[in-house]
């Protein structure tokens, strides 16, 4: 991993188009391909990323960059969309590279590790229709717990959670928008599942178009007869 510390100004051209002015930054590059833009504050979540697979090009800028204070550019070309981020560097203050090894992954308490088994192999609490395709489906930033289809054939990401709260909402909505710019996956619905759901993570799940879902862990697992409860 290369970890860089410069004053740029950073250009998104895709889908979208983003601007972000001059200001110092932590650029990210991993061993993966992606390369990430982040400031000191929103937490955990980057201004701006490329995701793998993609080509990093280092390119010395051209007059008018130059009297303008830019002394290297960075163009990170996706390699299946036309989709482009460009770096102009004025300043680089840090810049230092690491090896990380092997990461062994995020591991899942028990009961969420099992939720996921048994939403697998009861896809159809998702809906009429629906497939699995597989279990911990890798992206540039982790594993989404499962990825599955609609009876439309529509891909679908589900993560999951013991308790769902808020920070569970941003976590597959990062991956949604990773997903979503996969043009053999796109378009990408989210679905919350979780043995319990507070209110903000419900309210922030559906203000971004992702559908919540209670699990019954007694009932998946046969230990309980949800439809001949009294209360």
């Amino acid at each position: 991993m290369r970890l860089v510390i410069a004053r740029c100004s950073v250009d998104y051209a895709g889908r979208l188009s983003a601007h972000l002015p001059l200001a110092t930054r932590l650029l990210v590059v991993k061993s993966d391909g992606s390369v990430l833009v982040h400031s000191d504050s929103l937490s955990y979540k980057p201004l701006n990323w490329m995701s793998p697979p993609c080509t990093l090009t280092l390119m010395a800028p051209e007059q008018e960059q130059s009297d303008a204070g830019v002394v290297e550019q960075w163009r990170v070309a996706q390699a299946k969309t036309a989709d482009l981020l460009v770096i102009s560097i004025h300043e680089i203050l840090h810049d230092s590279s690491h090896e990380l090894g092997i990461d062994p992954g995020l591991q899942k308490d028990g009961v969420e590790a099992h939720l996921q088994k048994l939403l697998a192999e009861q896809i159809e609490l998702l809906g009429e229709g629906h497939r699995l395709v597989r279990r911990e489906y890798m992206t540039a930033i982790g594993p989404v717990d499962i990825l599955a289809t609609d009876a439309t054939g529509a891909s679908v990401a589900v993560e999951i959670k013991r308790r769902g709260d808020i920070d569970g909402v941003e976590q597959l909505t990062r991956y949604l928008e990773l997903m979503n710019r996969d043009p053999l996956l796109a378009p990408v619905a989210g679905v919350f599942a979780a043995q319990e759901i507070k209110p903000q993570a419900r309210t922030l799940a559906q203000d971004r178009g992702i559908r919540c879902l209670l699990l019954d862990y007694d009932a998946m697992r046969g230990l309980d007869d949800a439809d001949s409860r009294l209360f």
